[in-house]
């Protein structure tokens, strides 16, 4: 498979979707400089609004080639699970849409990577362990987003070593790792490591054009990873946050940590509780200031290039 599409990816990351952070606009700065940009379809409300989503997105990409631009794909993150009550409708806009990268989570049905193969689409599917990889490979997916610990948001637990080596173990089609990296000396580890491309979320969070409200952003910018706390108390899955955020709800840190089990269990009852408590990923203390998204992927670039030649002089005995 060819991961740069053409020549239009410069630095093989993706901008990961985030759940009320990405949007077009981030999605549409990051595609402009080589990275594949994305956001998750429930995001948005409504189907309608994930329609103007699309078109916004279409109209952008044109707006960039006709200026002279060949600009990275955009990506769509579906929750492809049966309880998931938007799954049909997203599919269908998707469908309709021809979206070029379909980033699927929570279920592997083979239908959905039949629909997206029939109009030329691509699908990779997120995983957190072997098992799953091999689900999502027997079911028809493209490529494998290997979630290692240390991810933001939902995230995986297993070391990225041993994460990559399993996958690659049963399969040659490409492996997009995510965890931790926020750098493209970290790009360029992860490939000599046996993934293709990265997968990067916190590393864009402070960006200027993300949903996310400035305190958040702020709250990225001055957090380091000892701030990261691994919890499935908010609902039930294992996600990482940002301890400093807990100001902002009404739950302290003592009774996060303290929760039962059966509390735990109960948690995704009680929403509204954690709804103040925002994620990050062990990479967050790479993240010095709020900038443009293009500004990051430019950095991305150069630092990617940079790790390359000194791996190449490494390996040369230099």
């Amino acid at each position: 498979m060819d991961l740069s599409f053409q020549g239009r990816v410069k630095v093989p990351v993706i901008a990961a979707p985030m759940f009320l952070v990405s949007c077009p606009k981030l999605a549409l700065a990051t595609c402009a400089e080589g990275v594949i940009g994305s956001f998750p379809a429930h995001s948005t409300r409504t189907v309608d609004i994930f329609e103007e989503w699309l078109v916004e997105m279409e109209e952008g990409i044109a707006k960039l080639r006709e200026a002279g631009g060949n600009p990275a794909p955009f990506a769509v993150n579906l929750v492809v699970n049966p309880t998931n009550p938007r799954y049909e409708g997203d599919l269908e806009l998707c469908i309709k849409h021809k979206v070029e990268v379909i980033l699927t989570s929570k279920g592997a049905p083979s239908e959905v990577f039949k629909h997206i193969h029939a109009y030329g689409g691509v699908a990779f599917h997120d995983v957190a362990y072997k098992r799953h990889a091999e689900k999502a490979l027997a079911a028809g997916a493209d490529g494998i987003i290997a979630v290692c610990g240390g991810a933001g948001g939902h995230t995986g637990q297993v070391n990225p070593f041993a994460l990559v080596n399993e996958i690659r173990e049963i399969s040659d089609k490409p492996i997009i790792l995510a965890g931790g990296l926020s750098t493209g000396h970290d790009v360029a580890v992860a490939q000599a490591m046996g993934a293709n491309m990265a997968y990067m979320g916190t590393r864009f969070l402070a960006a200027e054009e993300v949903l996310a409200p400035d305190a958040y952003r702020q709250m990225v910018v001055d957090c380091e990873a000892k701030d990261i706390y691994f919890t499935t108390a908010l609902d039930g899955f294992p996600i990482n946050i940002m301890v400093p955020s807990l100001e902002h709800s009404s739950v302290t840190f003592e009774q996060l940590k303290s929760m039962t089990a059966a509390e735990k269990l109960g948690a995704h009852q009680m929403k509204d509780r954690f709804k103040n408590i925002w994620s990050a990923g062990h990479g967050v203390g790479m993240v010095k200031s709020k900038e443009a998204a293009g500004d990051i992927c430019i950095k991305l670039r150069g630092e990617y290039q940079q790790a390359r030649s000194s791996i190449s002089q490494l390996m040369a005995g230099n």
